[in-house]
């Protein structure tokens, strides 16, 4: 893509976003949304096959049918209140209906087909943007008008979200896809404390970015989209697998890595509020996340393949890419758990 188009593509992208954080005005929030939608769409199909048309082609159906859903929700409001400003829903129909929309557009179960299936059909790069960038914005609008919604329906869908991340992703070889199933999950995770507490929400999202972006750096730097390619990664640079294997676990949550302080601290301020069965049942369905973390670790560093050593090199070059920040990010990533006594105070 030429670079002047790529910058303007991104800087529409990034106008959309804003449009809907910095905004109290519905249309304007909508506007929002369409604009970061239609910028979206060229950054899925910069790679020209007939997977990324795919990809994009059933991205945009699903978003113009979210958009569809909220406007749906916009006038009925508007209807009831006579006013556009972002405040209390009147109708129970219309704060479902916003509701249903924003799960829509962040991929939450049981609206989360389209999330692999688009993550498998795009590049890395595209992959990234999707799984970070593009959460900000309804979550910022789910943020705004949580105390009106419907909590119970948030929890059964948080629920759901985390048990299909954890399910969808057990029988997967492919890195995107795996991610995707992870990303769901983390929704759920992050929806499920919302109706307690928001900053907790943000406290997720805050740790849920940088370790994303430290997975998609070192796929990007080890060129390796399956899990048999990065079989053959321990040889080729055991550094680089170390790194890898720290961020997955750090995604599954386990101590004493970065991943584990957010749920840790959902889980305590669940229980505080005398939800013991849900943290539970989230616990129990996150091993599910962790063994299929645990199964890539397994295949990349401890597979020991019936060959000579020459068979197990891999054949290309190795990646002549510098990702500047990613020893930064790595850190962020497994290493920030000695911080939360802080976090906890600022809570």
């Amino acid at each position: 893509m030429n670079p002047i188009t790529m910058s303007l593509v991104l800087m529409t992208m990034i106008l959309g976003t804003l449009m809907v954080m910095t905004s109290s005005h519905w249309f304007i929030i909508w506007m929002g949304f369409e604009i970061n939608m239609l910028a979206v769409i060229p950054l899925l199909t910069k790679k020209h096959n007939p997977r990324s048309t795919e990809a994009a082609t059933k991205y945009f159906l699903t978003q113009a049918t979210a958009s569809m859903l909220l406007l749906m929700a916009i006038v009925i409001n508007l209807l009831c209140t006579g006013h556009w400003n972002v405040m209390k829903p009147n109708n129970q129909m219309a704060s479902t209906m916003m509701t249903t929309a924003l799960a829509m557009k962040l991929g939450m179960a049981p609206f989360h087909f389209w999330v692999p299936e688009v993550i498998q059909g795009i590049s890395l790069t595209s992959g990234l943007i999707m799984l970070t960038w593009q959460k900000l914005a309804p979550l910022s609008v789910l943020y705004t008008i949580l105390p009106y919604t419907n909590s119970t329906l948030i929890m059964f869908m948080a629920l759901l979200s985390i048990a299909i991340g954890g399910w969808g992703g057990l029988n997967q070889t492919q890195m995107r896809k795996i991610m995707a199933y992870s990303s769901i999950a983390h929704m759920g995770w992050m929806m499920a404390i919302l109706t307690y507490n928001p900053s907790m929400t943000l406290l997720n999202l805050y740790l849920y970015i940088p370790m994303t972006i430290t997975m998609f750096m070192l796929l990007l730097l080890s060129m390796a989209t399956t899990m048999n390619s990065l079989s053959l990664m321990s040889n080729k640079s055991p550094l680089t697998t170390i790194y890898l294997l720290m961020t997955l676990m750090s995604l599954g949550g386990l101590p004493p890595l970065t991943g584990f302080m957010p749920k840790w601290l959902i889980i305590q301020e669940m229980t505080k509020n005398n939800n013991i069965l849900m943290p539970t049942i989230m616990i129990l369905l996150t091993l599910l996340n962790l063994y299929f973390y645990t199964r890539i670790m397994y295949t990349t560093s401890l597979t020991t393949f019936p060959t000579t050593n020459n068979m197990k090199i891999k054949w290309q070059h190795k990646s002549t890419k510098k990702i500047t920040f990613l020893p930064s990010m790595i850190i962020i990533s497994t290493m920030m758990l000695p911080l939360s006594p802080a976090t906890m105070m600022l809570e």
